[in-house]
């Protein structure tokens, strides 16, 4: 159901990003998967750089954001087969590469949560969240994001 709904919405999906440095990019415990920190990862294997309220505007920030769900949901799909394996995110935290004066992170990070409400839907897709702003980001990644979600056991 989920896999036709990214069908439906004309999402692709990159290949799922491989770890830049000594971590998994998903672990499995039990019926929860936690995702580490993912980047916004364009379609020629380069990550959006820059920070939000310089050199970005809260667009650019919130289509990072959603080209780093589509990252999420990519290691997803490989760890578990299909996402349709999914049975809600339970958490998303969101980190946002910006200035000190900059303050509508969770406007950037929405790029990342909407992405996963269409996908998902309101009651599975919609999960607690948090959304900070960081003064430096690994690479200069505009965000970083990470997620908790709760699979069929």
């Amino acid at each position: 159901m989920f896999e036709a709904k990214i069908k439906e919405l004309g999402l692709e999906l990159p290949q799922a990003p491989q770890p830049m440095g000594v971590y998994k990019p998903i672990v499995q415990v039990g019926n929860l998967v936690y995702l580490s920190g993912h980047a916004p990862l364009k379609s020629d294997k380069t990550i959006i750089t820059g920070r939000i309220g310089e050199d970005m505007d809260v667009e650019a920030g919130y289509a990072a954001a959603r080209l780093t769900g589509l990252a999420i949901l990519a290691t997803l799909r490989q760890h578990l087969g299909s996402v349709d394996q999914v049975v809600r995110l339970v958490k998303l935290f969101g980190l946002v590469r910006c200035t000190e004066a900059f303050d509508a992170q969770p406007s950037v990070i929405n790029g990342c949560s909407e992405l996963f409400r269409d996908v998902f839907g309101e009651d599975a897709g919609i999960a607690a969240r948090s959304a900070v702003g960081a003064n430096s980001l690994p690479g200069g990644m505009a965000v970083e994001i990470e997620a908790i979600f709760e699979v069929q056991a």
